[in-house]
């Protein structure tokens, strides 16, 4: 029989971080398979835009820890 949705998250909540972005990964790489070549082109110049502006030091990146607790500030929990 296989596994419910909620065996699955449970499954997955107890695998390491990096793990679980392989899994998130993996299963969401196929939900972008139909993306128009125009958008997906624009996403691949902004890409290259943002690294060169991290690169230059123009930019800071922020820290997931830092983005997590300011959405936490943001949606009151």
């Amino acid at each position: 029989m296989p596994m419910t949705l909620d065996q699955i998250v449970e499954e997955a909540s107890h695998l390491p971080r990096e793990q679980v972005a392989e899994v998130v990964d993996r299963l969401t790489s196929g939900l972008h398979t139909d993306v128009e070549p125009g958008i997906e082109s624009a996403w691949k110049q902004e890409t290259r835009r943002r690294l060169a502006e991290l690169e230059s030091g123009k930019v800071q990146a922020v820290s997931g820890d830092m983005v997590s607790e300011r959405i936490r500030k943001i949606v009151g929990r």
